[in-house]
């Protein structure tokens, strides 16, 4: 039935999800979920939303939700933009903001669903090579172009990207732009919100999947002028004008203004991160600095693709790419809870040992 597909249908190659197995005692570490449920308010706001209001369509603009996100970040209601986890946004982003004559700029190890959005909306792009170190050199990006992504810290690496070379990067592009995406900032990271105000080019999108633990909400949102927050309304409003339900605003409300939990939660993932670098290292892994939920690492002597296999089969799944070919020899692992973290560290320890005998 195919010859009924529109052209572009056609051309594309969709964006692969993390795998969603339903394995009986699974510990998963392939997705970059918070391993910490969300806090005691949320929970209470949803149960409080279960309420005959659900025949009633929700606020399409979302304003209690944009006013959580504007007091926390400090900032105007009319800077944030809101849509169903932060890809939606992003898609909003790249068709309302990055389709221009000169190609849109990213680096060629990053997010993956950033091509698939250039070709779904017709966008030329380039990549730009990461050094050997897997980090950006931003003098790269210092050339004619119709607008700049890239996550920060960066994925799959979780390598960070210090807000004075963001800086430059938006002083050397007046005319394009740039934008942050910043899903996993809050594990290390300094947040380039702090920069919008003096930077009407700059847009900033975060998500509440990771650090204030609604992977299972959608729920995400971007900042910046507002110019650049019209014209996202504007592509919203002729796609979806109901984009945030019940649910999903109240819960991430409650996320937003529970600061308690949000910061225990990131410090324990921060501590279970260290603890799980050096680990990996005494195994004779090399593990990229990281500043996100999840770290980088390869084995020395062992193949990546062979550690994903013999873990999977210890019910531990972690991450593999097989291409682009510099990573492939790379596993993302999320970090998970401590005693998790511990779990995976026994079984490499098990499958190294074995493979060395």
């Amino acid at each position: 039935m195919s010859r009924f597909w529109s052209k572009i249908v056609h051309d594309l190659v969709p964006y692969v999800p993390g795998e969603q197995p339903k394995i009986n005692n699974l510990i998963k570490l392939n997705t970059n979920e918070n391993p910490y449920g969300p806090g005691p308010k949320v929970l209470e706001a949803l149960r409080a939303e279960a309420s005959d209001s659900l025949r009633l369509y929700p606020d399409p603009n979302s304003d209690k939700l944009k006013d959580a996100i504007a007091e926390f970040h400090g900032i105007r209601k009319n800077q944030v933009f809101v849509g169903n986890g932060s890809d939606e946004v992003l898609a909003h982003v790249f068709q309302a903001l990055l389709k221009h004559d000169l190609p849109l700029l990213f680096p060629d190890i990053t997010y993956s669903f950033y091509p698939v959005y250039c070709v779904l909306y017709e966008i030329n792009y380039e990549t730009i090579e990461l050094n050997n170190s897997f980090e950006i050199n931003v003098a790269d990006y210092f050339r004619p172009n119709g607008g700049i992504i890239f996550p920060n810290p960066n994925a799959p690496t979780g390598k960070f990207l210090p807000l004075d070379q963001i800086t430059l990067l938006l002083d050397r592009n007046p005319s394009s732009v740039i934008v942050i995406d910043e899903a996993y900032v809050d594990f290390g990271g300094e947040s380039a919100v702090k920069l919008i105000n003096d930077y009407p080019q700059l847009i900033v999108t975060h998500t509440l999947s990771k650090s204030r633990s609604l992977a299972g909400l959608r729920v995400g949102y971007a900042v910046g002028h507002p110019d650049l927050i019209d014209a996202l309304h504007r592509i919203k409003d002729s796609f979806n004008s109901y984009p945030i339900d019940r649910f999903a605003s109240a819960g991430g409300i409650a996320a937003m203004q529970d600061v308690e939990h949000f910061e225990e939660t990131r410090k324990k993932i921060i501590s279970s991160r260290e603890f799980l670098i050096q680990e990996l290292e005494t195994l004779d892994f090399e593990v990229l600095p990281s500043t996100a939920n999840f770290i980088f690492a390869r084995h020395r002597q062992h193949e990546g693709s062979d550690l994903s296999t013999k873990l999977r089969e210890c019910n531990i799944i972690v991450r593999h790419f097989k291409s682009p070919e510099r990573i492939a020899q790379y596993l993302r692992i999320t970090v998970g809870t401590s005693e998790e973290c511990i779990l995976l560290v026994q079984a490499l320890r098990q499958i190294l040992s074995s493979e060395n005998r």
